[in-house]
This record gives C-alpha cells, structure tokens and sequence, in this order.
C-alpha cells in the first residue's frame, strides 16, 4: 500500500495502541454523557439537598438550567474545541479535557451552601464540568481516526459513538440507583473514573495528527458562541409557561433571544466565509460525503433527541403510577425499565461496526434512519398503558435502528475527512447533534403540551370535582400549565400533592383525599389528553428521521474523502476525488503532493470504498 506522511497517521502506528486510544477515549465519552443525563433523575434528591422547591415559579430558572445547562454548554464549545485540536494538539486537549472534568466533578460533589447559593454553585461547577466534557466530546472521534486503519475505522467509530448515546441511558439507571443513597455521589462517583482516564491518557496516548499553528477565528468563536446561547437560551424557556400562556414562544424575551441567536449566527457564517483561518471551515461541506452526514445527524438527532424525555415523563407519570410504583420512587424504576434500550445500544456497537467496514456506510445508516421512524410509528401504535414485553421490544428496536445510524454515519463522516480537519470536523458533527438535541427537547415538549392542553383541562376539573373538591380549586388545578403537571412527573413529584396543595387536601374527607393523591387517580384520568400529545411527538419523530433517512441516501454511493490526506478541504462529485497539495514549505511539489493523495485515498478506497 502506498504510504505519505498523512497515511502512517493511522496505518503505522503499532498494533497495540489503537486499543488503548479506543478503550481511554470510549471511558471518556461514555463518561461525559453518563454526567449528561444523571442529573435528571436526581434532580429531586439535589433539590431535597439544597433546601429549594423546583417548581416554584421563582425557581425555574435554576431547574431549566439544571437540565440543559450542560448539553448547552458541550454544543457551543465542540467546534471551537475541535479546532484547537487540530491546532495544538488533539490528544492535548482531549488531556486537558479529561483534568478539567474531573477537578470540576470533584467540586460538584463537595457543595456546601443551600437554597439559590447552592444552586448558583451547582449550576457554575456544571457549566465547566460540561467544558470538560466538550473537550473529550470534541477529540475523540478525531484521536480514533488517527490511530485507526480506515478499514477499521467503522468498528472503532461505531464503539465509541454507541458509548456516547448509551451513556445517556446508563445515567439515568445509576442516578436512580445513587441519588436516594445521597445526592452527592452522582457527582462523586465520577471523580476515581476522571482521576484513573486522565492518569492513562497523559500517560499512554500520543500525538499522530500533524500539528498546525494558525491564528485564532476570535471573531467567529465569538460570533457562533453568542449566537448558539441564545438559540439555545431561548428554545429553552419556551418550554416554560409565560404569563397566561402554557409555555413562553410567544414571550417577547424567547422571540427576541432566538431572533437575535439567528442573526449572530448569519453573522457567523459571513465572517468565516472572508477569514484566512476560519473556526468552522465552511469548504468542508463541499465533500458530499460529509455534507451528507452532517444533515442526516442533525435530522436524527432532532428526531430522537426528545425521546428520552418522553419515555421517562410515560413511564414516570404514567405507567408506573398505574403498576403500583410510588412517584417518589418512579425516577429509578424508570431507569429499570429503560434496561431494554442500553441493550441494544451494547449490541449495536460493535455489529453495526463491523458491518459497516465490510459493506459500507450508505445503506445501514439510511436502514437505521428509516427504522427509527418505524419505531416512532410502534410507539404510537401501543397503548398508554402498554403490556411492558411489548415495550422492551420496541425499546431494544429503537436502539438497535438508532445504533446502526450513528455508528455507521460517523465513520463516513469522519472517513471523508482530510487528515488535518478531523479536529474541527469532529467538533462540527457532535455541534450538530447536541444543537438538534436541545431543539428537539423543546419541540417535544411543546408538542405534548399542545396535544394536552385542549382537553386536559376539562378532564381535570371533572375528575376532581366528582371528588369532592371545592369547585374554585379544582377549575385552577385544572388550567394550571400541563407543563406544570409533565415536570411534576419527570421530577418524582406526586402531582396531584404538588398543585393542590396542603390547605385543600386537609378540608378534604380522609378517604377522598387518599383517593386524589393516590397512584391511580392522575394517571387514569390524563390517559385520554395524555395519549394525543405522544401521538403528536411520534409523528414528529417519524417525519424528521424519514427525511433524515433521505439525507443519508444523498450522501452518493462512490464518495470518498481524502481520508488520509492533509490538505485543504477538496471539491467532491460522486465518482471523482481531487487532492490539493499542503504547503510547499510542508511538503514535496504540488504535483507530486497531488499525486500522493489521490493514491492514499485509493488505498483507503479498497476498504473504505462503499462509505
């Protein structure tokens, strides 16, 4: 095989190494994304810690931020983080990010204060626990594509990727399991993990990508940074409800912070389009390939990333109740019953993996796409109150379709690259899916409150009253927000307890007020408005995957990035690939340069060539 200096990047290096950067870089992210999500389920215990009610108006920003504060934080700092890999160092900075998580996660676990001082520190100590984590999120993939043949790239790729969406489910199970031992050790228990990656990495890993100094894009980080806060500020208190609104994307502050996101944004990309050394290299999106991969991980993501939350807000506010499980112990139950889904993740990593580097990206990644959405269609197909085996199936469906999308998708995009921008390319496809998640999380939720809020209310009022409860409380009871009565639910809360409050429930006869405050009363009575707003949610879901699905089709079936070369990013069609030469202070002559790509990549091709 031919071999330049940008193909011993990852054909060279010895045999052993590549296992250890697969096996340090897979604990990074699958602890980061495990950090991601163990927040949700002990959201009630870190209150219950700190001394403050959640769902107390005045204290919803200290919840919304609790829950998005982190996925926030990894989409606006991947790219930038991704570039300054390629700049000065993927492993330093994947290092780095690996100590900043760690002395963060440790700061976590040690609050001292109560009421909002705790939650401001919870929140700051989140905030760069989460610049940790995008630093690991950000290098990774562009670490394995160094140390990994490209015909191994798939099964690499495929491991790393399905630890990272697996992770998210995995927090959820043991946030349930730790957080009623004590709130602290959902934080705590990450600290021996960060202390033994980072120890490893600094120890073991080594650089194998070419190192570029070039100036910083300040501008545009500031541009893009400004511009995602405030998308990503304003998609998140529109799930809040505003005034007489149930939720905020009428309020004039949501409207103007995602108008004004918008337009830091157009910004963004005038000014990388007239930079010499840009922080979101836009020529990249001339490679079909990656352009293609991007899309379809964008669409999927906003397909599925509101998904979790559904299932826990069902299971938690729905189900369990009816199956005899107290609200208070819901959050782990709900983690349990999940199980199904990590299974499939475990089985979809390495299958998918190894599938993809046999036969190529194109299909199994449209597969997946297009199974994911059948499994939107079997959700909204089962009742609320579900038969579980036939969940656990469509749970381990789901993961399977979702797995075979996300592993093979990222070898081909990562594969398409030029050797020098995985860094940035990397950090464009995690932006490009924690940015969908956010979205998706607000569409959602919007969805099922729209599908609940139009019979809900009278639903309500009826139930209660034919319970006994004073007309005036149970009317106000029931045009309280739904989101009111969702979060209730998500945070192991007893909704009916919560909205009634104390005062009613006394005046009401013991038996009754049992009844109202029992595990069946609310569950039964929403199923009806409860079951519109899923239906809303899945035909979503199903519509965004199946154009997901078409995204990756077009991503052509001969294309091939300069997987192995190192230089600027090339026009693509579907049967050719141009190579430019690096710098002539760099490198031999431009035609020989030329010459030297083109052949690397026709030797990846032999492997690679159906990605």
């Amino acid at each position: 095989m031919f071999r330049n200096n940008a193909s011993r990047i990852s054909e060279g290096v010895d045999h052993r190494y590549k296992w250890i950067a697969l096996s340090n870089t897979t604990l990074g992210v699958l602890i980061a994304q495990i950090d991601a999500s163990i927040v949700l389920i002990a959201l009630p215990n870190i209150f219950r810690g700190i001394h403050m009610d959640p769902l107390q108006r005045a204290n919803s920003f200290y919840l919304l931020w609790m829950i998005l504060g982190f996925l926030v934080v990894t989409s606006v700092l991947v790219v930038s983080v991704g570039r300054l890999g390629d700049m000065y160092g993927r492993v330093r900075m994947y290092n780095a990010g690996f100590a900043i998580y760690t002395v963060f996660s440790l700061l976590l676990s040690v609050t001292w204060a109560s009421g909002r001082a705790g939650a401001i520190w919870l929140l700051v100590m989140r905030v760069f626990q989460g610049v940790g984590a995008a630093f690991l999120l950000a290098n990774a993939a562009a670490i394995l594509t160094d140390a990994f043949p490209s015909h191994e790239r798939g099964m690499a790729l495929g491991l790393n990727q399905i630890a990272s969406v697996a992770g998210l489910f995995i927090g959820l199970l043991v946030g349930g399991l730790l957080a009623p031992v004590n709130w602290r050790l959902i934080f705590l228990v990450s600290v021996p993990v960060g202390v033994f990656g980072t120890l490893w990495a600094y120890v073991k890993l080594r650089e194998l990508g070419r190192v570029r100094r070039e100036p910083i894009d300040w501008a545009g980080n500031v541009a893009f940074a400004a511009g995602l806060v405030l998308l990503m500020a304003g998609m998140t208190y529109g799930i809040e409800p505003s005034g007489r609104h149930s939720m905020g994307w009428s309020s004039p502050w949501v409207v103007g912070a995602i108008a004004g996101g918008t337009a830091l944004l157009a910004v963004f990309v005038v000014l990388e389009r007239h930079t010499d050394h840009p922080m979101f290299d836009l020529g990249l999106l001339r490679i079909r390939a990656f352009a293609g991969g991007l899309a379809s991980n964008y669409l999927v993501s906003l397909g599925r990333g509101g998904l979790m939350f559904i299932l826990i807000i069902w299971l938690q506010g729905v189900w369990l109740p009816l199956h005899g499980v107290d609200f208070a112990r819901t959050p782990l139950w709900a983690g349990v019953a999940l199980i199904p889904m990590i299974l499939g993740f475990v089985v979809a990593g390495p299958l998918f993996g190894v599938l993809t580097d046999r036969f190529g990206a194109r299909a199994i990644a449209t597969g997946g796409a297009l199974g994911t959405a059948a499994t939107f269609v079997a959700f909204d197909r089962i009742p609320v109150d579900f038969p579980y085996p036939a969940f656990a199936v469509l749970l381990f469906a789901n993961a399977l379709a979702v797995g075979a999308f996300v592993v093979s998708n990222r070898a081909a995009v990562m594969n398409s690259l030029p050797a020098r921008y995985r860094g940035v390319g990397s950090g464009m496809n995690q932006t490009a899916q924690s940015t969908a998640q956010v979205l998706s999380i607000g569409i959602f939720f919007t969805l099922m409150v729209v599908g609940m809020e139009h019979r809900l209310p009278g639903t309500l009022a009826r139930g209660l009253a034919a319970q006994g409860v004073p007309s005036p409380a149970a009317v106000h009871v029931a045009h309280l927000p739904p989101v009111s009565m969702l979060l209730s639910a998500f945070l192991g809360y007893n909704p009916m307890h919560h909205l009634l409050g104390a005062a009613t429930l006394a005046h009401l006869p013991a038996g009754r007020a049992s009844v109202v405050t029992g595990r069946r009363f609310l569950p039964s009575l929403i199923e009806g408005p409860f079951r519109q707003g899923l239906h809303d949610a899945f035909v979503f879901g199903m519509v965004v995957c199946l154009v997901a699905a078409a995204a990756s089709w077009s991503r052509g079936r001969h294309v091939h990035g300069p997987a192995t070369g190192d230089g600027p990013a090339p026009r693509h069609d579907e049967r050719t690939v141009e190579a430019r030469s690096p710098a002539p202070a760099e490198s031999a002559p431009a035609e020989s340069a030329a010459a030297a790509a083109a052949a690397a990549a026709a030797a990846d091709g032999e492997h690679a060539g159906r990605a």
